[in-house]
């Protein structure tokens, strides 16, 4: 990506551009979805940074600015149930089958929970990822309440056992106060079978800083443990993945970056900083 390789050559004073001052940087760093107030804040530093340690000193930034939670998903349970959030067109259930795929793949038993009932694509897809997975997926009738999927689900992936059970949840956003309501619903009924060790929530990476908006109102409404972000190509401009962890502190616990089942992987911060500086 090489967001900051301008910025790093303006306090190098290498920079060879005629007209670039620090206007145009921040345009530029504006742009790249990193958000208006962390912006400043890098601008501000590195106005004050010798020209020597710039590249490292930025990197140094950039690296406190990402979150120091836990990465790696829950895993202690009997069964790690794991809801997983967003909003239509995200690549919600898609990132629901990667991730049952790359927990098969390492050996692990995976259940999932086709709890999008009011999109029955959303739930035909998933049953087609999990016949192609070799997983079982639960499903209810037609028009069917997900809170009482989702409670099916537990009660089946406990007596199997399971070591995950991934919920894959509605995301309509056309009345957001129903749709927290519903995930709260889902939530709260998922506890009765069994602790929640998890709630992730799929940001699409193309989206700047809606997704940061995105991310702060699930986060209010069911307890974000951790994010999703998709779309990570060549056409994401990528900031908005540092802008979610320094605003809110929810750290990336995965990314996808195409649309095979290969193209999902665990999120690595340092190749992320990397990439930002490369």
């Amino acid at each position: 990506m090489g967001l900051f390789n301008r910025l790093i050559a303006k306090v190098r004073g290498t920079s060879t551009a005629s007209a670039l001052d620090w206007s145009e940087i921040e345009v530029e760093l504006l742009a790249s979805d990193l958000g208006p107030s962390l912006v400043s804040e890098l601008l501000a530093a590195s106005k004050k940074m010798r020209g020597d340690d710039a590249e490292s000193a930025v990197k140094e930034i950039l690296t406190s600015k990402l979150s120091s939670k836990p990465r790696a998903l829950r895993s202690d349970l009997s069964t790690n149930v794991i809801m997983v959030v967003g909003v239509n067109g995200t690549g919600k259930t898609t990132s629901v089958a990667k991730l049952a795929t790359l927990l098969h793949k390492n050996g692990e038993s995976v259940t999932l929970a086709a709890a999008d009932t009011f999109r029955a694509a959303a739930v035909d897809q998933l049953k087609t990822w999990g016949q192609r997975i070799g997983v079982e997926v639960i499903a209810g009738k037609e028009n069917a309440e997900p809170a009482s999927v989702a409670f099916d689900s537990v009660k089946r992936a406990v007596e199997l056992g399971s070591k995950y059970l991934i919920v894959d949840t509605a995301g309509r956003l056309h009345n957001k106060s129903d749709l927290m309501a519903e995930l709260g619903k889902v939530k709260r009924v998922i506890e009765k079978g069994a602790p929640l060790a998890e709630v992730l929530l799929v940001i699409d990476g193309t989206t700047g800083q809606n997704g940061l908006a995105q991310a702060k109102i699930f986060s209010e409404a069911v307890e974000v443990t951790g994010l999703i972000v998709t779309k990570l190509d060549g056409s994401a401009r990528g900031g908005v993945a540092l802008a979610i962890e320094s605003e809110l502190d929810i750290p990336i616990k995965f990314i996808g970056t195409g649309e095979a089942a290969q193209d999902f992987a665990p999120f690595e911060p340092e190749a992320y900083i990397a990439g930002l500086l490369a």
